[in-house]
């Protein structure tokens, strides 16, 4: 399983792109960096889409992916729970700010959304797929990818603490996690239903002891102006629990 970081930060600027993985070039999770980081070509190798809850930063890119495969008329498949379907034909692909792509054309949609349940595996192209409940905004999943080879990955997307009972659903060679902001900040962290460097250290003992090792852990959805203190405190993090913990960046490569 090949996994792209196309979006690591919560900002995007010239550097930084919203939250958006792609594995194996044909399985996106999330949309804030979709199309502003691939090509039309690159683009048009997508299968599906796994979009993890209704929040800008993850579902940005919707619109703008719809409208390059309709002008191509061809198809794509969206993955979420009933939630973010209800907000995207709410607020997005409404006719109003965008035609509906769910609808259009009627006799063959561009795109075709799929209902999700938590908890409940789905067979999505040759992925094994387990959407997961996180403690962030209403609704939020996760996602445990399972590739044909029996490689597995767990993506949390936005979560704040309380892990233990997805700990228990899952068990992943890699963890993509999201770390916001520095300890400093735990606060509006804790508020906002995010991660800091001494609140995700909580959760990975949490997962240690269920589980009794740690995946290699990539951080995502940091803010970039607080990226290099999130950074030293990571280090302290990962040198006290014995753990291989990485910062990932726009254009990382992870292989598993």
């Amino acid at each position: 399983m090949n996994i792209t970081i196309l979006g690591a930060h919560n900002t995007e600027s010239e550097n930084t792109g919203l939250s958006c993985l792609l594995i194996d070039d044909v399985l996106a999770i999330d949309a804030g960096a979709l199309t502003s980081s691939l090509s039309f070509e690159a683009q048009l190798k997508l299968k599906a889409i796994l979009l993890t809850h209704q929040h800008y930063d993850h579902i940005r890119d919707i619109p703008a992916i719809a409208i390059n495969y309709h002008l191509r008329e061809k198809t794509l498949e969206i993955y979420s729970t009933k939630y973010v379907y209800d907000s995207l034909t709410a607020h997005l692909l409404n006719d109003v700010v965008y035609p509906n792509f769910m609808e259009k054309p009627p006799e063959n949609p561009t795109i075709k959304f799929n209902i999700l349940e938590p908890s409940e595996i789905a067979s999505i192209l040759s992925y094994s797929v387990l959407p997961v409940r996180v403690n962030h905004s209403k609704f939020t999943v996760g996602y445990e990818i399972t590739s044909a080879d029996g490689k597995t990955m767990f993506y949390t997307s936005d979560t704040g603490l309380g892990l233990t009972e997805v700990w228990r659903q899952v068990s992943p060679q890699l963890l993509i996690i999201e770390t916001t902001a520095s300890n400093q900040f735990e606060g509006s962290a804790r508020e906002g239903g995010h991660l800091t460097p001494s609140l995700l250290e909580k959760e990975l003992q949490s997962l240690q002891n269920i589980h009794g090792y740690l995946p290699e852990v990539v951080l995502v959805h940091m803010t970039p102006t607080d990226e290099e203190t999130i950074k030293k405190e990571i280090s302290e993090v990962a040198q006290t629990l014995g753990a291989s913990i990485q910062p990932g960046y726009e254009g990382m490569q992870i292989h598993i």
